[in-house]
This record gives C-alpha cells, structure tokens and sequence, in this order.
C-alpha cells in the first residue's frame, strides 16, 4: 500500500499487517506518553511528531520499524544502539524482536531537550540582537 496518501497516524497503522501494527501502536504509545504535549502529524508520508520543532518520526517496513530522532540523538546514543542497524538520523527495529522501551523514552527525552534548548538559544540571540 502507498503509505504517501494516508492522512492520520491511525490509517497508517491500519494499513500494515496485525502484528507490525503491534508493534507500531507500542512505538506511538511510548512517544505520546513521554512526550504528552507534541503534535501527532503525518509528515512525508509517516507519523511525526513535533514539539518546539520536529520531535521524532516512525515508519513501518517489510522487516523493521524505522525510527527518525534525527542525527544528534542517533550521535548521542551510539553505544546504546550499537546493537541495531543505523544510518545518519535513523535506527532499524527489527520486526521479530521486542522494542527498546527504555531506550526510545530517553531518545524521545533527548529530542524534547534538544528541541527546547534550541529554542531557548534562538529567543536569546533574538533579543540581543535587538
């Protein structure tokens, strides 16, 4: 299915099978629950989330759940994810296996601290420059 023309994280969940669904509803659960004040939003094609700026996106896949915290977060959290499959500003959970809890809550967290101490930074440099 093209995933392009859905318009809600719930249709876009749907349209995979039950158990990446599963798996899907696990991951959306755990950012809306750490990150209670983002804005869900389909976003190229996939669920984002944004909060003082983009927060995190998810996709799903034939064989794992592409997770998009961004390159920052992926730097941050290298050791920890040494176990998964990574690229600039994604990391891969395989379909077959549980999520990482724990750690996508601290990655989500990162995001939410990053996101607001980029935001402070801007205002700050705002007023001096005024």
């Amino acid at each position: 299915m093209n995933t392009s023309t859905l318009t809600t994280t719930d249709s876009y969940i749907e349209s995979f099978p039950e158990e990446t669904q599963k798996l899907l509803v696990q991951l959306r659960t755990i950012i809306i629950e750490t990150a209670p004040e983002a804005e869900e939003k389909i976003s190229y094609g996939m669920p984002g989330y944004k909060l003082n700026g983009m927060l995190v996106y998810f996709a799903g896949y034939a064989k794992h759940i592409g997770f998009y915290p961004g390159t920052d977060c992926i730097i941050a959290f290298k050791d920890e994810l040494s176990d998964y499959k990574t690229s600039k500003g994604t990391v891969q959970f395989l379909l077959n296996e549980p999520l990482p809890t724990e750690l996508i809550i601290h990655m989500v967290k990162f995001k939410i601290y990053e996101n607001l101490h980029r935001k402070n930074l801007k205002q700050s440099v705002k007023k001096v420059s005024k």
